[in-house]
């Protein structure tokens, strides 16, 4: 049996919050630029972690998940804007 990977569940679970984000600014707010923004960076996390797990080595391994770590610190960037200017 496989252990859970939770750095892998939480990403995902982030990205479906991100998704349902993104619909409501969309929907609620007729919000095109800024949830663009926040669903490319807020999925990408998820995806480069996924994509480290078949990593073709340790450098590759630790370079997707750098992207991914820089992924997140942007995604933190839109979630704090959107904050800021009261997209609550």
């Amino acid at each position: 049996m496989a252990k859970n990977n939770v750095l892998k569940q939480k990403s995902f679970d982030f990205s479906v919050r991100i998704v349902n984000l993104y619909k409501f600014l969309k929907k609620e707010h007729n919000e095109f630029v800024l949830s663009q923004q926040i669903i490319s960076s807020g999925t990408a996390i998820g995806a480069l972690i996924r994509e480290a797990e078949h990593a073709e080595s340790l450098k590759d391994f630790l370079h997707k998940l750098n992207i991914g770590l820089k992924e997140a610190n942007e995604s933190k960037y839109w979630l704090d804007l959107l904050f800021a200017i009261n997209y609550q």
